[in-house]
């Protein structure tokens, strides 16, 4: 079966969609921190939200209006989450949409509104609208690069990533962008992302290959153990690429869906790779464990402990807290058969030491991006989970985040 192919772009990639910004000030100066997302024709529509008891007001006008079918734009601020701000919070999210819709000229249900930044303060509506008429002014089939800047917070890198596929004899086009770099954690982690394709997806097709998408990429990535108010994963399908509409399972749907799942992955490695004050994007791979759920949640844990997150930090090849994070996972496993590698290096055989090369370890720990593999010889199930080290910047950023 064909597979995906990386292209240039981001949420502009697939046909018939624009982007456009804006500069309104809402907390820095001189930086685009409004974006509207526009596809020309309505779009099937689905999304994944925050677990987190305490949603944002953008989060619930969202995901009641993904229950009434098509989409047509988004609206997203960087800046000011909108949440815990009450019934004006919900006024406000609501008049984002809607100045968005009139200045687009189409149903005000047909617009989804996201937010991100810091959380209890009034959004500056004064700032806000009119900035949203010129990012809509903006609106451009090239405007995704300038989307990805403007929802980022602390991010230091804007992330994209656009695949290609082949369905039903057409070539069809899945694009996103994302934001995040704190308060990022599994059962979805302040991260953004907004994808858009051209394929035509029935909507129960189109959220199953979603919710497929964020289990292998956004629910598998941590930067330190916080979830937030605002989380969201939103897809808009428009049907331009003229293939025959993916409804039910079978070949085409699993090339649409390895495609999506591919961009989204690639967004979360860069979510992991940009953690605040990170230097290292770790991966840990968790091999033949007796489940996929055990394997999870036993590279989740890993990839998210703090004790390894520092280790990795100071380039220790302290194995022990690996297992250590991985027996306090939930996850099924004899800890008397796991191995452990740095890399290519084995540090630990059979959940015991061994003898290893300290100058090899430090090599893999010197690396921009460190492989932690845990083998439980159990099993065939394999999952992979991202984060990064624990640096002393991540509590700089974070002591004055709000002022």
């Amino acid at each position: 079966m064909d597979i995906a192919w990386k292209l240039s772009g981001g949420v502009t990639a697939a046909a018939g969609f624009q982007a456009g910004t804006a500069s309104a000030g809402i907390k820095y100066k001189a930086r685009k921190d409004i974006a509207v997302i526009y596809s020309i024709v309505p779009a099937v529509a689905a999304g994944v939200f925050t677990t987190n008891r305490v949603k944002a007001a953008p989060v619930l006008v969202s995901m009641e209006r993904l229950d009434g079918g098509k989409v047509q734009a988004i609206v997203v601020n960087s800046g000011n989450a909108n949440a815990c701000n009450g019934e004006q919070g919900m006024d406000d999210a609501l008049s984002m949409a809607a100045a968005a819709a009139a200045a687009i000229g189409i149903p005000e249900k047909h617009v989804l509104v996201a937010s991100t930044g810091v959380i209890g303060q009034k959004m500056p509506m004064d700032k806000v609208l009119p900035g949203i008429l010129q990012a809509v002014g903006d609106l451009s089939a090239v405007g995704g690069a300038k989307a990805a800047e403007a929802i980022m917070t602390t991010d230091t890198f804007p992330k994209e990533a656009a695949r290609q596929t082949v369905v039903g004899g057409k070539t069809v086009t899945v694009g996103g962008m994302a934001k995040g770099a704190g308060m990022i954690h599994p059962d979805m982690a302040t991260l953004l992302c907004f994808l858009t394709t051209d394929a035509a997806v029935s909507p129960a097709c189109l959220r199953r290959a979603l919710q497929h998408a964020v289990s292998c990429s956004f629910n598998m990535v941590t930067v330190d153990r916080d979830t937030s108010t605002n989380d969201m994963a939103i897809i808009l399908a428009n049907g331009l690429a003229g293939n025959p509409e993916i409804d039910g399972e079978g070949d085409d749907y699993v090339l649409f869906r390895d495609a999506l799942t591919d961009v989204c992955v690639s967004l979360a490695m860069d979510i992991a790779r940009d953690g605040e004050g990170a230097t290292k994007l770790i991966q840990v791979e968790v091999r033949n464990a007796l489940t996929l759920e055990d394997a999870r949640l036993a590279a989740r844990a890993v990839a998210g402990s703090n004790l390894v997150k520092a280790a990795i930090f100071g380039r220790d090849a302290n194995w022990g807290r690996v297992l250590c994070a991985a027996g306090y996972s939930g996850a099924d496993f004899d800890p008397g058969r796991v191995d452990i590698f740095l890399g290519d290096e084995q540090v630990a055989q059979n959940g015991c030491s061994l003898k290893f090369s300290e100058e090899r370890a430090l090599e893999v720990l010197n690396k921009d991006t460190v492989r932690v593999v845990l083998d439980f010889n159990a099993g065939d199930s394999n999952a992979t989970a991202w984060g990064c080290d624990l640096t002393y910047d991540y509590v700089r950023i974070n002591g004055d985040y709000r002022t």
